[in-house]
């Protein structure tokens, strides 16, 4: 059976990472989110597979190319206008014709049994399947209700105390050929795209049946908001064995489980708790500590007695020594001076708010530090508060404290008085 990718949006919910890549391009322990999806995918047994892409379609392109890698056969769909997910499905009509072919959404972290699942539920009715996963909060999602082991209803984002099930809409889809008609019947919604959840409702209402198919959260995560990231950065370490293959010197700890690339180097007196990842030509310490669920990229340079801890450091990255960074996400080609302090833990211990879209959105985390775009710079001494986002390109001076986000191109700095000694002394 043949698969669909939606891997078109923008991913502005995950700027600033999003502003110098696809947001299907974030590298989680050493791999691009999709190329995890499409693992899952080939795991599950799809062997050919339409990729729809617009925001940074060369780097997705240039990545994964023809497939062959990954024992796939790809393709690639351009969404020429983000005109939500019904049309991205559309422009595959030419190429998944008549057939059955499964969709997914392209900002997944799922185990192959996901895909596997929706397939055998395909074949066990012989309808069109949607899969539904259990959620804690059901709010921010489309809620599906069920009868019968069919769907028998869906809502997108329902007012609370409206809901009526923990079920949501978990993105991966069967259809028929049949799909393309009803498409076409489709309406914009209020964003002013066509989405297949209402076309979907379009078939509910014609009393047309849609098999569901229920998936474990487990196999299950929707990377949507930047601390999201850190979650699957988390459940894909926690899979991965021990495999060092990079050099770890005399004096060096290594607790649980590590995956260390080869050209990769950690230097006596670092404490390592897995799990944790270092990629190739990373040097590390000497004299640091590094936490548990730490991804480090390739080329990154983690000096003297500095502290890392659940978090991403994207490629060619420099933490200077003395620098501490918790549950944060730093981009690539970072240079962070000595001393430079994340916070990540609100003075009330409350939970950390951050601007999403122009809106303060709850974190639910009573730990979340900054996220960082690429090539940003911050002088010794300074200070980013809890949820502050840094956008690529800025300079952070030395010992400035940042309470609030700081756009892209930025240069912030320590405002200094000066008196001269004259006037001091006639005080």
């Amino acid at each position: 059976m043949k698969a669909v990718v939606l891997a078109a949006g923008e991913g502005t919910r995950l700027q600033p990472l999003t502003f110098t890549r696809s947001k299907h391009m974030i590298f989680i322990a050493g791999k691009p989110m999709l190329e995890y999806l499409l693992t899952a995918l080939r795991d599950g047994g799809i062997t050919e597979v339409f990729i729809v892409i617009s925001h940074y379609k060369e780097m997705v392109q240039n990545y994964f190319g023809d497939g062959k890698k990954w024992n796939l056969k790809i393709q690639y769909m351009p969404q020429k206008e983000l005109l939500g997910t019904a049309n991205a499905i559309a422009v595959t009509e030419e190429y998944t014709g008549c057939d059955r072919f499964l969709v997914v959404y392209g900002d997944l972290l799922i185990n192959s049994s996901v895909i596997k699942s929706a397939l055998r539920k395909h074949v066990e009715t012989g309808l069109d399947t949607l899969s539904a996963v259990p959620v804690k909060n059901p709010l921010h999602y489309g809620v599906v209700t069920l009868k019968n082991g069919m769907v028998e209803e869906i809502v997108e984002k329902p007012k609370a105390g409206t809901i009526r099930s923990n079920l949501v809409n978990a993105g991966v889809y069967v259809f028929s050929g049949e799909i393309f008609e009803e498409i076409r019947k489709t309406s914009r919604s209020v964003r002013g795209e066509y989405e297949i959840t209402d076309t979907i409702k379009q078939l509910l209402d014609r009393k047309i049946k849609i098999a569901s198919n229920t998936v474990s959260s487990e196999d299950w995560m929707d990377i949507g908001q930047p601390w999201d990231l850190l979650e699957a950065n988390q459940r894909i370490l926690e899979r991965m064995p021990s495999n060092i293959r990079g050099k770890v010197e005399d004096g060096a700890h290594v607790i649980g489980t590590l995956t260390l690339k080869e050209g990769a180097r950690v230097r006596s007196g670092a404490y390592i708790e897995g799990p944790a990842y270092i990629d190739t030509g990373s040097d590390i310490g000497p004299n640091c500590y590094i936490r548990p669920s730490t991804s480090i990229g390739k080329n990154v340079r983690i000096g003297n007695a500095c502290e890392v801890k659940n978090s991403l450091i994207m490629d060619e990255t420099h933490l200077g020594h003395l620098s501490y960074v918790g549950d944060s996400i730093i981009g690539q080609n970072c240079n962070l001076g000595a001393g430079t302090i994340t916070a990540n833990l609100r003075f009330d211990k409350g939970t950390v708010k951050v601007k999403i879209k122009e809106q303060l959105t709850d974190s639910g985390l009573t730990k979340l530090g900054v996220i960082m775009g690429d090539n940003v710079q911050t002088g010794i001494g300074s200070r980013v508060m809890p949820g502050v986002k840094i956008g690529p390109d800025s300079w952070i001076g030395p010992n400035a404290v940042l309470y609030r986000d700081i756009p892209s191109n930025m240069y912030v700095m320590q405002r200094q008085e000066l008196t001269s000694l004259d006037m001091k002394n006639k005080d």
